[in-house]
């Protein structure tokens, strides 16, 4: 029963520096955030993310690029489907290659505000809120993650307190080593991946982008919404 924290660089994410190491087996640090505590396992940080800010693994640590997420993040039907932000995709990597219990995220709410600073290390670019294709419902994407996780047997739950775009159940410290998977509609959720299926938008070298002129609005919003609505209705009465 592996527990995995997920740690972001919300500025509520410098309370994580105090906590003890349990109920945590694993902890992946997005970017950044492997400066708030140095019992990190492993650093997770995209293409473009400064080299003099990598630090150097000690005692065991990794250090995890597109190399090794975007295979992972394949598995689960590549970046168009799953949202091109690193914190979604810290969690379909750890969910792949560390095949959890549970996974909690903190630090990883995707809200920011218009003043003041955006990040623990002060203001930094909001990732989540760029013009890009596949993050137009963040709701909606991480709902896709925890169904997917539930699958897996994998809970995942969101350790902040404030205000998120992520739908993850709630859950203090003390109770993050407990938490069950989250119900589903499992209809909804195979009629969600038929769709995603059929429409065949997966790049194999996670750079979506190059192929964006290929992918149609309408129907990745068609895809957010059922699963949206199989990580938030109850099963579907058979006709």
């Amino acid at each position: 029963m592996t527990t995995v924290l997920i740690l972001g660089s919300a500025p509520m994410a410098v309370a994580a520096r105090t906590w003890g190491r349990a109920p945590f087996e694993t902890v992946v640090a997005i970017n950044n955030a492997h400066t708030l505590r140095p019992d990190w396992d492993y650093m997770i940080h995209p293409y473009d993310f400064p080299a003099d800010r990598v630090p150097v693994p000690v005692g065991g640590q990794q250090i995890v690029t597109e190399a090794m997420f975007v295979p992972a993040q394949n598995v689960f039907g590549g970046f168009v489907y799953a949202g091109a932000t690193m914190a979604f995709t810290a969690g379909y990597w750890a969910l792949h290659q560390l095949q959890p219990s549970r996974i909690a995220v903190f630090g990883c709410d995707m809200l920011y505000p218009a003043s003041g600073p955006t990040h623990f290390y002060g203001t930094g670019t909001p990732d989540p809120l760029r013009a890009d294709i596949t993050l137009r419902s963040l709701e909606a994407k991480s709902a896709r993650l925890m169904v997917l996780a539930a699958m897996q047997g994998c809970a995942m739950v969101n350790l902040s307190n404030g205000p998120s775009r992520l739908l993850y159940p709630r859950a203090s410290l003390a109770m993050a080593g407990r938490a069950e998977p989250a119900a589903f509609c499992a209809d909804l959720a195979a009629e969600a991946l038929r769709a995603e299926a059929a429409l065949g938008y997966m790049v194999p070298s996670g750079r979506y982008w190059e192929e964006a002129e290929r992918f149609d609005p309408a129907e990745i919003d068609r895809i957010d919404a059922l699963w949206l609505a199989a990580a938030t209705q109850a099963l579907r009465q058979s006709a």
